[in-house]
């Protein structure tokens, strides 16, 4: 069976990067062309690299940037993986799914539209079909976005929560990697020997999204879960991997031991499809007092090609009625480019492209 043609939009930036590096060999999909602003027309993707622990093939290496153009990019591939800044994504994203491309994004743009799924699959895989209800949907063009990524950190492990015991509550504060600033990421001397307690807009993207995430949809609309949410973001001199310190409540009462089964035992869609970015274990609970480490920890997955895609959960204790414990993930991987290919892998899995 012939791959389905993809674009990769934002190609020679941190996210961008890590698509075509998802994107090498996969099973499904084939690249069919990259692409930045007009700066970066003609430049091998090789003279532009961000990504650097991966070792991208010669032939990826020697792919040409063509400049950002609905028509080109409509014309050439069925689905378009954007990286773009949310500031440019909104607009052009917009006109590709209007030009009957599938659009899978990074960008905050849509992440809260109406009939646009914010999409985790192993949390909310039913969310999918509310693209149908997209007026671009009759021509083959629909969006889909994915999560910020300190919300997918979280929302993962709180689903399991929240299927098992039910879930009213709670309080997350995170610990982020400069990659989430984007390349070159927060200037050297902010962020050296420092923590910088503020993150533009993370929070409000947190509060919001999570509740979406976990809902339902109900008559052709989403509604929010009601748990109440609570988030404090910093930013810490880590390269890759969010670690965030969660506390939370249940309605059901429980025991440290039974969230850490739950969390253990969790697996959803993506797993039961055996999709090729999915984590044969979506959550791997490590019961070490001093894990999960970005260091010892960020590239949990597998099978290699799920490589940093596992949430990795430690130190999971209980404290009168509530519950406390740390959650990892892999920022530009699980919460970035790696997200947005398990969508489109749900999406091509469920006949959508």
């Amino acid at each position: 069976m012939a791959k389905v043609k993809v674009a990769v939009l934002g190609a020679t930036g941190m996210i961008g990067q890590r698509f075509v590096q998802l994107l090498e060999g996969h099973p499904k999909f084939e690249i069919a062309g990259l692409y930045a602003s007009e700066r970066s027309e003609g430049k091998r993707l090789g003279d532009t690299l961000k990504v650097r622990d991966h070792v991208f093939m010669d032939d990826t290496l020697d792919m040409r940037i063509e400049q950002l153009d609905v028509a080109r990019i409509a014309k050439a591939s069925r689905v378009a993986f954007s990286g773009l800044p949310s500031d440019l994504a909104g607009g052009l994203e917009t006109q590709l799914a209007q030009a009957g491309c599938a659009v899978f994004s990074n960008a905050a743009a849509h992440r809260m539209d109406a009939y646009v799924p914010l999409l985790i699959p192993e949390c909310n895989a039913g969310h999918l079909d509310m693209v149908k209800k997209q007026s671009t949907f009759k021509d083959g063009g629909f969006i889909v976005a994915n999560a910020n990524c300190s919300t997918t950190g979280v929302a993962v492990p709180l689903k399991a929560v929240d299927d098992a015991f039910g879930l009213e509550f709670a309080c997350v504060s995170t610990y982020q990697a400069i990659s989430g600033a984007g390349y070159p990421g927060v200037p050297s001397l902010d962020i050296m020997s420092n923590v910088v307690p503020y993150i533009r807009s993370e929070e409000e993207k947190m509060e919001t999204e999570i509740a979406k995430i976990l809902g339902s949809v109900r008559r052709g609309k989403f509604i929010d879960h009601p748990v109440e949410f609570l988030a404090s973001c910093v930013r810490v001199p880590v390269i890759d991997g969010h670690l965030e310190s969660v506390t939370l409540r249940t309605s059901e009462d429980a025991e440290a031991k039974d969230l850490v089964k739950v969390m253990d035992e969790f697996r959803a869609e993506p797993q039961k499809l055996k999709l090729a970015t999915a984590p044969l274990r979506p959550i791997i609970v490590r019961s070490e007092a001093d894990r999960p480490q970005p260091a010892l920890d960020v590239n949990a997955g597998e099978p290699e090609r799920a490589k940093g895609m596992s949430t990795v959960v430690g130190r999971v204790r209980k404290k009168g009625t509530y519950f406390k414990m740390f959650v990892l993930s892999h920022n530009t991987l699980r919460g970035g480019a790696g997200g947005s290919v398990l969508n489109a892998e749900l999406a091509n899995a469920k006949k959508l492209l």
